[in-house]
């Protein structure tokens, strides 16, 4: 049976080593080795000296423990170690889904969030919870998401920071969701990669795992702590017979993580919170490098700035922007991502504001908009 294809990973599978100034990244500034084992206090040598043999399916009991200790109500026994973030959504499709199921989801979305549940329970089967554009930026309506339930609704698949608009509801809209899905009993499956990154004058809102029993949690290094080589993420799951689920659909994926990137997510995990304030610092200030681009291109595109994680959705006022993409990529090597890949539409971008490197790149689209004064004159609807 075939899968849906990967729009954003062929995307970037094209562009991401040969395009030179990027605008789209969804991860954090990263960092060497070296300076991770510094920051954590941890010898190099002992890390040399790991063996490479087998560990533990769940995942090393010291991850799981500082994993847990990120969480207010979390017990190392309910976390599974994964060898990737997106083997988690992978398991939790065959884990909890049968074909037939009804699933609704966030849209837009990462790719694997929504062509995952529709290879298990079919496309029909999955519904799109959608999002809207307001004067004051991206909204979600409760009603709308209790209209999708139905007898056969198995699952609601949330993305809190979301990817790519930005978006985090008040602690209020939380809760409507949580509530939503305990009185329907349906499980509440919460991507928060970028969970902790919520910016100035937002509202922190606690993990959905923190909140209900109904709610399975996927997080992991690769954006919040800008460690996306290391590929280490993680499941918490409320219940042990779940957990005896995963863990034997885990036995015929990945069986276990590799132990040199548990041992480097252990030396992580113990500074977990510095971790996500370098990224928080970098997000803040390139946020405050986007606010006076957008504010000298008013008329090429509508900036909704984002409440919270490294990514926004900025409608670029052209008929196309894949069009647009590779074009700048050829004439001046500057890479932006077209909303199409991740189910929105091709009049917006996905922008990207957790590196170093963006106030350069965003110099160079700078630098090519005024080379190219009736781009939007030319293109738009």
């Amino acid at each position: 049976m075939k899968i849906a294809r990967f729009e954003t990973e062929h995307f970037f599978a094209r562009y991401e080593f040969n395009t030179p100034y990027q605008l789209c990244n969804s991860d954090c500034e990263t960092m060497s080795i070296e300076t991770l084992l510094e920051l954590a206090d941890v010898s190099i040598t002992d890390f040399t000296q790991q063996t490479l043999g087998y560990t533990e399916s769940q995942g090393n009991p010291e991850l799981r423990q500082n994993i847990a200790n990120t969480y207010q109500s979390c017990s190392p026994e309910n976390v599974i170690v994964l060898a990737t973030p997106v083997e988690g959504i992978y398991l939790t499709a065959r884990a909890l889904l049968n074909p037939g199921d009804e699933v609704i989801v966030l849209s837009p979305a990462y790719d694997a969030l929504i062509n995952m549940f529709e290879h298990v329970v079919g496309n029909e089967n999955v519904k799109k919870w959608n999002f809207h554009s307001s004067d004051d930026g991206w909204e979600l309506r409760i009603e709308e998401l209790t209209q999708l339930l139905s007898p056969k609704t198995k699952m609601i698949v949330v993305n809190f920071p979301h990817n790519p608009t930005g978006y985090i509801p008040s602690p209020q809209i939380q809760q409507e969701i949580v509530a939503i899905a305990e009185q329907n009993n349906v499980w509440l499956f919460s991507d928060e990669m970028y969970f902790g990154l919520t910016h100035e004058g937002t509202t922190q809102i606690p993990s959905m795992a923190d909140l209900s029993p109904k709610a399975i949690v996927l997080s992991g290094l690769s954006k919040t702590y800008g460690l996306p080589g290391l590929r280490t993420g993680w499941l918490v799951v409320p219940d042990d017979q779940l957990i005896d689920e995963y863990i034997n659909w885990k036995f015929y994926t990945s069986i276990c993580s590799p132990g040199p990137s548990e041992f480097l997510a252990t030396a992580a995990l113990k500074i977990w919170n510095e971790l996500r304030q370098r990224s928080l610092t970098q997000i803040s200030s390139n946020l405050q490098i986007a606010d006076e681009f957008f504010h000298r291109w008013p008329n090429h595109f509508t900036w909704n700035r984002p409440l919270a994680g490294s990514t926004a959705l900025v409608r670029f006022h052209v008929n196309s922007v894949n069009q647009i993409t590779a074009r700048l990529a050829a004439e001046a090597g500057v890479l932006i991502q077209s909303g199409k890949t991740l189910g929105s539409d091709d009049q917006h971008m996905r922008i990207g504001f957790g590196r170093a490197a963006f106030s350069t790149a965003l110099g160079k689209f700078d630098d090519w908009l005024t080379d190219n004064p009736k781009i939007v004159e030319n293109q738009k609807q």
